[in-house]
């Protein structure tokens, strides 16, 4: 078995906003994965203030070849700019089929707006769901279960996860990482 290359296409979540850099979601998670008996090497492909739009944008520069799995967190932006839902779902959509045409499957991390956002919030929540339905991907509702809104795991802007948040974050999301691993083809066979 070869050691697999995951690469996480996201936003500031993924780029370790006012983190280390070895305290990024990325570098966390591949410590998660190691833990749990399933090495692998993760390239951290987030950019601070990237939408949907923009990840679409740098996929092919910033997703290598060799990736045996993508994970996709993006869309918080997209939710703070209250970026139309059809323009999120065809970028989500792009994305999702730019992966397939290169051949790496996609893990879609799930974004949730506050409810404060009324009819927004609930089509905006359900698109993540949907594209994974449609793209028959591996999924995680949201990505930042159990640390949103909760001010132990936030940074003082309240809105990025501190350390404890991202590690909180990373231990969660690894077991799911290593099942999506499991439905991937091995790329050196």
């Amino acid at each position: 078995m070869t050691t697999p290359l995951i690469t996480m296409l996201g936003d500031s979540l993924t780029a370790g906003y006012g983190l280390r850099r070895t305290e990024a979601l990325p570098a966390r998670l591949q410590a998660e994965m190691e833990t749990l008996g399933r090495p692998c090497v993760m390239v951290n492909a987030g950019v601070s203030g990237d939408t949907t739009a923009d990840g679409l944008r740098r996929l092919d520069r910033d997703v290598p070849l060799q990736t045996t799995l993508c994970v996709v967190a993006l869309g918080a932006n997209d939710m703070m700019q209250m970026i139309s839902v059809d323009r999120i779902r065809a970028n989500l959509d792009a994305i999702l089929d730019r992966l397939t045409d290169r051949g790496i499957p996609a893990f879609l991390c799930g974004m949730r707006a506050p409810p404060w956002l009324g009819v927004y919030a609930m089509v905006f929540d359900g698109l993540f769901r949907d594209a994974a339905d449609r793209y028959d991907v591996a999924f995680d509702p949201f990505l930042l279960e159990g640390v949103a809104l909760d001010p132990r795991y936030a940074l003082a802007d309240r809105i990025h996860p501190n350390a404890d948040g991202v590690a909180r974050i990373a231990r969660r999301l690894a077991p799911r990482v290593v099942a999506a691993l499991a439905r991937a083809p091995d790329p050196m066979k």
